[in-house]
């Protein structure tokens, strides 16, 4: 029994093949949770797939209706082998995005796995299947070494991830003592390069909204009216480039980020973006001036318009187009004012001129961000070096969005994110893949990290929410 015999097993898992026939089964499950005809599947992978590997370690599962009705359920499993031991609770999610099976090239099909050299397609490779997948037979390596895991361990599986996760934040708050923690450890996301083992430590918060521009007169002739009524589209694209300018450079002081902190600053210093083989090039002078590009996507604010429309493009007629619309979405970091986004957006555009502009906040999420000076990260930190033998990329948060905010906020648990896939994977396009030494890496490293968690050595959680 020793910490090299788990990493083994683990290993062993990838090099024998059972990781890729778990994976090959799990990705031929169409779990696409816009769809609902998809209902039956949903519940199947909780069923058929998470809940029975949990069962072989001695978790007592079950499967949990959604508090919002008509949404798809989650799975609560729990094995407490003494109340004295740290206890970690274990998200995963295995709902994906759409198919979008035409797109796919070289025939390849989102419900197959395709193994390529390195690169393993298939969706949910990247996002969560592929992750989750490492982190179940990490925990079965540590299970088989030691015959027990050393520590207690609650899992809180959602199929709804990819559709704003309905239900999940009213389920943390009734069931906070059944899923109160030391810790959170999850995987999602990428890391922050390929070849560079990476905890975050939360995640950006996200705010869609929607800009409408209007003409009271409806659809009118450009000839016989164009230069005596406003264009809807010409106002709204003035808008958004009050919003946002050429540059990407937000230009409402209200959504804008506090100062970078010291700390957050100290561990993002060194970092490059696109770095990897595949990446695109990245767009001189875009951006806030005076940051580097890691602080950009780590630390600061973004405003990006996702989808614009006036009028038919592909079929053009010479008229002023009733109406006009985008919808926008602001990347916020930390301390920044989110939660009034609607009226500061409505203030600016007035100043701007554009009162008339009707303004939706269509969807939001929060930001979270564990101190990076944590005990808790410190620890795994070390971990995943003794494991891997490399210095750990430490990002004080994901550039992209998860559903963070229930287990930091609700739950109040410190949270630790390592993620098993990289930037170039594809993630929600064709061809999503995972990276095979990043799978092999990710399993080794999240067998040592289950298995420190079990040897004694571990911090004082700042928040112990269940009792002793």
């Amino acid at each position: 029994m020793s910490r090299e015999t788990a990493l083994n097993l683990a290993f062993h898992a990838f090099d024998s093949g059972a990781l890729r026939t778990d994976l090959a089964r799990r990705v031929a499950l169409a779990t696409e949770s816009q769809r609902p005809e998809s209902a039956p599947v949903l519940h199947a992978y909780l069923s058929d797939e998470v809940a029975n590997a949990l069962a072989a370690l001695g978790f007592a599962c079950e499967i949990v209706e959604n508090p919002v009705e008509g949404m798809p359920p989650f799975l609560l499993a729990e094995r407490i082998e003494a109340p004295e031991l740290p206890t970690v609770l274990l998200y995963g999610h295995g709902d994906v995005v759409g198919g979008d099976a035409e797109r796919w090239s070289e025939g390849r099909s989102p419900w197959q796995l395709r193994v390529e050299g390195d690169r393993w397609y298939g969706r949910g490779m990247a996002d969560n299947k592929g992750q989750h997948t490492v982190n179940l037979a990490a925990l079965a390596a540590v299970f088989g070494a030691r015959g027990r895991l050393g520590f207690n361990a609650k899992v809180l599986f959602e199929m709804g991830e990819e559709v704003g996760s309905p239900g999940l934040a009213a389920l943390c708050e009734s069931l906070r003592e059944r899923l109160a923690a030391d810790l959170l450890i999850a995987s999602d996301g990428p890391r922050q390069r390929a070849d560079a083992p990476t905890l975050f430590l939360g995640s950006r918060g996200a705010l869609h909204f929607r800009l409408r521009a209007r003409s009271s007169a409806g659809a009118r002739h450009s000839g016989n009216w164009g230069g005596v009524l406003a264009n809807p589209a010409t106002v709204l694209a003035n808008a958004l480039a009050s919003l946002v300018d050429g540059h990407g450079r937000i230009r409402i002081n209200g959504l804008l980020p506090p100062p970078i902190a010291p700390q957050v600053r100290t561990r993002i210093a060194d970092l490059e973006i696109g770095v990897d083989e595949g990446d695109p090039d990245l767009s001189p002078g875009w951006g806030e001036p005076g940051l580097t590009p890691a602080e950009r996507v780590y630390a600061w604010n973004t405003l990006e318009v996702l989808a614009m429309e006036a009028g038919d493009v592909r079929q053009p007629v010479s008229a002023i187009p009733e109406l006009a619309q985008a919808v926008c979405q602001l990347r916020f970091v930390v301390g920044t004012d989110w939660r009034n986004a609607r009226e500061l957006i409505r203030a600016h555009l007035a100043r701007e001129g554009f009162a008339d502009i009707d303004v939706e906040i269509e969807a939001s999420g929060a930001a979270t961000r564990l101190d990076p000076d944590h005990p808790w990260v410190a620890w795994a930190e070390r971990s995943i070096a003794t494991s891997t033998g490399k210095p750990t990329t430490i990002l004080p948060n994901l550039g992209g969005t998860i559903p963070n905010e229930c287990f930091a906020h609700t739950l109040g648990l410190p949270t630790i994110w390592v993620p098993h896939s990289y930037p170039g994977c594809r993630q929600h396009a064709p061809n999503e893949h995972g990276l095979a030494p990043v799978l092999r890496e990710g399993l080794g490293l999240m067998a040592g990290l289950f298995w420190d968690l079990g040897s004694g050595d571990t911090p004082q959680a700042k928040h112990v929410a269940h009792a002793r």
